[in-house]
């Protein structure tokens, strides 16, 4: 319990002196993985939609292995994200190994599959009371893609938030392509994980909770933003 009032006090101090190091780390870490978040939004969601409205061969294969992928271990990504950014790789000529970018795009294969799916849960549902009036109204396969991500904007940040949540708690991935290089490629996971190995538990709970505050603060700021309480009704 000792340790644990140490990790809280500490916790505290350092966010109420606003230390240097640990902002510079949280503003990496969110830096990283909102960026994460957004490309993988842009890619999951029309997806999404677009297994709700087309009907193709395989669009059930396609589903199921979607659903499977969001259970894709986090180290086998990282894995095979290094391998393909290494020097002997299709991609070493970028020289994006070790870097932020690569932590990106790692987070951005890992949450793809999680927000796709829970996304098509939901658009499913709406497609299935819009379907309808969008066949009558005789619109193209854009204009109903639109129209439901739209309209389903709300049930769509909740998968977003989803994705951030898994983004921003990873540290398999990030290890493994980032390195956990000071000033470079260090965030809050990777430090709490730094730390734990040199004993410093205090200071690796206070990083903890850092997280966990900053996981929670992010989701009510989204939110607001978004206005998704309207009137008291979600």
């Amino acid at each position: 319990m000792g340790e644990l009032w140490e990790g809280i006090v500490q916790a505290f101090v350092l966010v109420v002196t606003l230390d240097a190091g640990l902002v510079e780390i949280s503003m990496r870490s969110l830096r990283v993985t909102l960026s994460a978040l957004v490309i993988a939004s842009a890619i999951a969601l029309p997806l999404a939609a677009v297994l709700t409205i087309q009907r193709f061969r395989y669009r059930r294969i396609t589903v199921a292995t979607l659903n499977a992928l969001m259970g894709l271990p986090p180290v086998v990504v990282g894995l095979l994200v290094y391998i393909m950014l290494s020097r002997s790789g299709p991609f070493g000529v970028l020289g994006l190994l070790f870097t932020p970018s690569a932590m990106i795009i790692a987070q951005v294969i890992i949450i793809v599959p999680l927000i796709a799916s829970i996304a098509h849960q939901s658009l499913r549902e709406l497609w299935s009371d819009y379907h309808d009036l969008l066949i009558s109204l005789n619109t193209t396969k854009r204009q109903r893609i639109c129209a439901l991500l739209w309209d389903g904007r709300r049930a769509l940040l909740t998968a977003a938030l989803a994705g951030f949540g898994r983004a921003i708690g990873e540290v398999g991935a990030i290890m493994i392509v980032g390195g956990n290089i000071d000033h470079v490629t260090r965030v809050l996971t990777t430090a709490i994980v730094l730390e734990t190995g040199k004993g410093d538990f205090a200071l690796a709970l206070g990083l903890g909770f850092v997280l966990i505050a900053m996981a929670i603060l992010v989701n009510f700021a989204i939110h607001s933003l978004s206005k998704t309480e309207t009137r008291g009704r979600w």
